[in-house]
């Protein structure tokens, strides 16, 4: 599943010698993942409340079929968005247990930049190569 931010923010410029996941850091990425989850949500309304108005039964079976088509397709873009508010939450958790930014894998640091560039990054780079040749093995 992509993850897209779509919004900029300011990456975080850590101080020399400045603890890895202090508070500072701990609220950069709280205020990133709000931010997201935020946006999902207002898309994933906006979309309810488009569908409610555009509800049309077209004469045409090709305009039907292509207005259920992209209803579908939308519906499987929110559901997406969705799981992925549910992700969002699940690191807001870890983010305030303080068990943010560690590779579930084999626990070093994931990094300021990795979890800028996917915030709900759960395994370091290494972890999540090998995670991604293991499902290639498997898939063939």
């Amino acid at each position: 599943m992509a993850e897209v931010i779509s919004r900029q923010f300011v990456p975080y410029q850590p101080k020399a010698g400045e603890e890895y996941m202090n508070d500072k850091q701990l609220d950069h990425f709280r205020k990133i993942l709000n931010d997201w989850k935020s946006e999902l949500s207002h898309d994933i309304d906006r979309t309810v409340h488009t569908m409610q108005d555009e509800v049309t039964m077209f004469a045409d079976p090709n305009d039907r079929a292509s207005q259920e088509s992209d209803m579908a397709l939308e519906l499987r873009n929110r559901d997406r968005e969705r799981k992925l508010i549910k992700k969002i939450d699940e690191t807001l958790i870890k983010i305030n247990e303080h068990e943010y930014g560690f590779c579930n894998g084999c626990g070093v640091e994931i990094g300021l930049k990795r979890l800028e560039a996917r915030p709900t990054a759960t395994l370091c780079i290494d972890c999540k190569t090998l995670d991604e040749i293991r499902e290639r093995q498997v898939a063939k």
